[in-house]
């Protein structure tokens, strides 16, 4: 049974990091002692150490061990045998090119798909979706194709802005590149604010957090729905 939590964000306004989601993070992870944590993304350009060693902070405050991917031989095995799996943010095209390269897409899948905990933030919930195509990210690299995790049936678009009144800024709202999106694309799109996530549980996805979510499906106008929304009828 797949058992997800896919986070807009891993850091909010005010906090460090993760410590919004750690009480959650707490109970998600019980039972399990050690995650391995995927650093491909590398926000600002920083290593794969240097990542690990950022969110391996975060987890000791709630007792748990981490280890970066990179730290193991074969990758794939480190998937195949981990306990629970963490993908961070950062840059989701190369994040993607890194999992394609290493041969992790299908065991990612099959990891998740038989019950493995997996938490994704950013560019880490980017991937749970069917494509990176809403992603805000620069596309630094080209990965071999744009398909991604498929581990929900829909497209997310973290860190989701809505449109700043009397704002000067000329350029796109994130609503009008999604509306791009849908005139090529047909699959829905859910675009979560900062400090929202979705808890994944088998079949059932629900929206978590404090505040709504925008769904944008093909030819309908976008719409916002609740905290506690069930969102597994989205196809």
């Amino acid at each position: 049974m797949k058992n997800l939590i896919i986070a807009s964000t891993s850091t909010i306004h005010g906090s460090t990091y993760l410590e919004y989601l750690l009480e959650e993070l707490a109970v998600f992870f019980k039972g399990v002692k050690s995650i391995v944590f995927i650093p491909y993304a590398r926000p600002s350009g920083i290593s794969h150490n240097e990542y690990t060693e950022k969110a391996k902070e975060a987890f000791i405050k709630i007792n748990k061990n981490l280890k970066g991917i990179h730290e193991f031989s074969n990758p794939i095995e480190a998937i195949n045998q981990a306990e629970a799996i963490f993908t961070g943010g950062g840059n989701t095209f190369l994040l993607l090119n890194q999992l394609y390269k290493n041969k992790l897409i299908e065991p990612l899948q099959k990891a998740v798909q038989t019950g493995t905990p997996y938490l994704g933030t950013s560019a880490g919930s980017n991937i749970c979706g069917l494509t990176i195509n809403t992603t805000n990210d620069m596309p630094i690299i080209y990965p071999p194709s744009f398909k991604a995790l498929s581990l929900v049936p829909f497209n997310i678009n973290p860190h989701y802005l809505d449109p700043i009144p009397d704002n000067k800024h000329m350029g796109e709202t994130r609503e009008t590149r999604i509306k791009e999106f849908h005139a090529f694309n047909t699959q829905p799109v859910i675009g979560l604010r900062e400090g929202s996530w979705l808890e994944v549980k088998g079949s059932s996805i629900v929206l978590k957090g404090e505040l709504s979510a925008r769904v944008f499906e093909y030819n309908k106008t976008p719409y916002e729905i609740e905290r506690n929304t069930e969102l597994n009828t989205l196809k």
